[in-house]
């Protein structure tokens, strides 16, 4: 058994609970509500500007010229081609893409971010990638869960959300994040395997989170000076 086939089967428990979340439930059964969709975006939104740092520190940890290109050409697919679900989402609540970005992050959110960022600081190539890889990882495998049992057509509410979750690119990244994964998890010490795979099951508690976060509209107790 591979290193990452040792982490999918640990995390199975949270990989299952973020399936049967009610957000990623309306989202096959094409019906969420505005608000929480409006949340998730503008959280998302900022997410994936760390999450394009993310891979900005990766490439100072990287080695290999192939490496390199890889977490380059992730920052180019973020900037250029994860807009789309984003707009899928947008379009469904009749807001503009631009009226729901530059929104302070909410709590669970904003853990996440310092989460990766301090694991990433560490220096380890294999502790960053174990750090980020939840996030591809977990929506891989909820577009391709969406497309089995929900079959949807074009006229689905979110059918470019889920055929670009599904779609082979994403399958890709996950696939060679997954690779390099095994390869320095291979040349680690125990001790970092340990801490990789501490990482790596806090980010995806932490996907289950950011779901539940966008579902409830969590925000900060003190909103605009009133204790909510």
């Amino acid at each position: 058994m591979t290193f990452t086939e040792e982490l999918r089967r640990e995390n199975d428990d949270i990989f299952q609970a973020i399936f049967d979340h009610p957000f990623v439930r309306g989202l096959g059964e094409g019906e969420l509500p505005d608000e929480a969709v409006a949340h998730y975006v503008k959280a998302d939104y900022e997410y994936l500007n760390t999450f394009m740092q993310l891979y900005g520190t990766a490439v100072s940890q990287s080695k290999k010229r192939e490496d390199i290109a890889f977490f380059q050409a992730q920052i180019a697919f973020v900037l250029g081609d994860e807009i789309h679900p984003h707009r899928n989402l947008c379009n469904y609540i009749g807001v503009p893409y631009e009226e729901l970005q530059g929104f302070p992050l909410p709590p669970t959110a904003d853990h996440y971010r310092t989460h990766m960022k301090s694991v990433a600081t560490e220096g380890l190539l294999g502790k960053t990638i174990a750090a980020m890889l939840p996030c591809p990882w977990t929506y891989q495998e909820i577009g391709q869960e969406l497309k089995k049992e929900f079959s949807p057509e074009p006229d689905h509410p979110f059918y470019e959300w889920i055929e670009f979750y599904a779609d082979d690119s994403i399958t890709y990244t996950t696939d060679y994040l997954l690779k390099r994964l095994n390869e320095e998890a291979e040349a680690a010490s125990s001790e970092d395997r340990k801490l990789m795979k501490d990482a790596f099951r806090k980010s995806c508690q932490l996907e289950y989170a950011f779901w539940e976060m966008s579902y409830t509209l969590e925000g900060w107790p003190v909103a605009e000076g009133v204790l909510k």
